[in-house]
């Protein structure tokens, strides 16, 4: 009988957590799912829970644990602005005891360990577009350093990890991604202009809209993650669309497939956010052959039509 490959995917019952275990499990992989559930919902996983091939475990991901695995996705953290920087030590201490942890239990069982960092670690790029080999402009001190350096000292600590013990590792560095499952709370852009729009309230920018942003579908960067986890390639590997947009022009994107006559907004930009982020992926087409395939029009859809049913509309 051949093993069944066995998962943890820290961070599971989050928005990408959650897409990347039903790719898993609907490949007839074991998954355990490790989730302290600050910003991780139990309805994002509730289709698993009594499938013999999945496991959930409350857990802090600072704290050690002991569990036998093939594979480690570490993708526990709180990944926006507000969720972050609700507890910014609370933050840092989830980057850097987080992924201390669980490099050691990769270390014990000799699993693979993929580190799910982000476009962040840039912070505000002097360099546009961002390849893999820019160091980044990023203040130490600012309201999103809990996460931005956080994320520098995971990708730091990943690779002594690797030079040092030999861990088979792999860095993906995720640019803005949107989709079904993202919490209507959270402060992300695109969530924060559907959830507006479809409550009939203003669409609310910050700045004066001219900010840049390229959006992946939650479906094509869970590909390009299962890609990376399978290739020979370490990283860092961008994983992100190439196709960038004003913050007005998605308002208005977003404002013309509800309703046209809701009402645009400004208000002022808050501190660190960064005027433009795009991603340089030709190093994820040569190494992964990956690239997005769903268009902003058909995901901006699918979003839209999730959010509906969420708020019962």
């Amino acid at each position: 009988m051949t093993k069944l490959v066995k998962n943890l995917v820290t961070g599971g019952a989050g928005f990408l957590g959650s897409h990347l275990i039903d790719r898993l499990m609907e490949a007839g992989e074991e998954v355990i799912c490790l989730d302290n559930f600050f910003t991780g919902r139990k309805e994002n996983i509730i289709q698993w829970i009594h499938n013999p091939r999945f496991e959930l475990i409350r857990h802090d991901v600072t704290k050690p644990i002991q569990l036998e695995v093939d594979k480690i996705w570490h993708l526990a953290c709180p990944a926006s602005p507000v969720s972050y920087q609700y507890n910014p030590i609370k933050t840092s201490k989830t980057n850097f005891l987080g992924t201390y942890n669980m490099l050691g239990l990769a270390r014990r069982v000799k699993a693979r360990f993929l580190l799910a960092s982000t476009s962040e670690i840039y912070g505000n790029p002097e360099v546009h577009p961002q390849p893999e080999t820019y160091k980044g402009a990023v203040n130490t001190i600012g309201l999103r350093s809990c996460y931005d350096e956080g994320k520098r000292i995971a990708e730091t600590l990943t690779y002594d990890y690797y030079r040092m013990h030999g861990i088979d590792i792999r860095i993906a560095r995720i640019f803005n991604t949107y989709g079904p499952r993202m919490d209507q709370s959270d402060g992300r852009v695109i969530s924060n202009f559907v959830v507006q729009g479809l409550k009939n309230n203003p669409i609310t920018i910050y700045g004066d809209g001219s900010q840049t942003r390229s959006f992946c579908y939650v479906d094509d960067l869970i590909k390009g993650l299962i890609k990376l986890m399978g290739c020979n390639h370490t990283g860092p590997i961008n994983l992100g669309n190439t196709e960038e947009f004003t913050i007005k022009q998605l308002a208005e994107m977003i404002r013309s497939k509800i309703d046209g006559n809701i009402k645009l907004v400004n208000k002022s930009l808050p501190e660190e956010d960064p005027l433009q982020r795009q991603p340089i992926i030709s190093l994820a087409k040569k190494e992964l052959d990956w690239e997005p395939l769903i268009s902003i029009d058909d995901g901006l859809d699918r979003t839209i039509n999730y959010f509906k049913s969420q708020l019962m509309i």
